[in-house]
């Protein structure tokens, strides 16, 4: 069974998803890794989210303050072998709950056009493609999406 539990960003079990997470990145992104890591800092994120199985984290994803109604998901990521089985639409639940429960309205995010899963994952969520928003205005492998929550 999983559990999802909240952390922040000094939780240890998020921050070795995170990392596992940006190498899956840097190989995915290639020449444009450089670019996005300045945006993945996870320093001082108040808001995160851990999938437990047992006690191994298997899954994470966190949310900053966008703007005074919106919040922006970020550092969505589960175990590779743990793909497909309803982790990651836990994990995005969680965060929305929260972030309602923190008065926000809407969420937003970014992520790679090449990554056809979790491009389908948000899709299939409810979220709609919106313009992209900086600082991902000019990117072209980027995809950006909004859901009222």
């Amino acid at each position: 069974m999983i559990l999802i539990k909240r952390v922040d960003s000094s939780d240890l079990q998020f921050q070795g998803l995170v990392n596992k997470l940006d190498a899956e990145l840097s190989i995915e992104n290639g020449d444009q890794d450089a670019f996005y890591s300045q945006y993945n800092d996870i320093e001082s994120l108040e808001h995160c989210v851990i999938a437990l199985n047992g006690d191994t984290a298997v899954g994470s994803g966190a949310m900053k303050q966008f703007d005074e109604t919106t919040v922006e998901i970020k550092r969505m990521y589960v175990e590779t072998n743990q793909r497909g089985q309803g982790i990651s639409k836990l994990v995005l639940r969680e965060i929305e709950v929260w972030a309602k429960e923190l008065g926000y309205i809407n969420c937003v995010l970014e992520t790679g056009k090449f990554l056809t899963t979790a491009v389908g994952l948000y899709t299939a969520q409810g979220y709609e493609v919106i313009a992209n928003y900086a600082p991902y205005t000019n990117t072209e492998t980027s995809v950006c999406f909004k859901k009222s929550i």
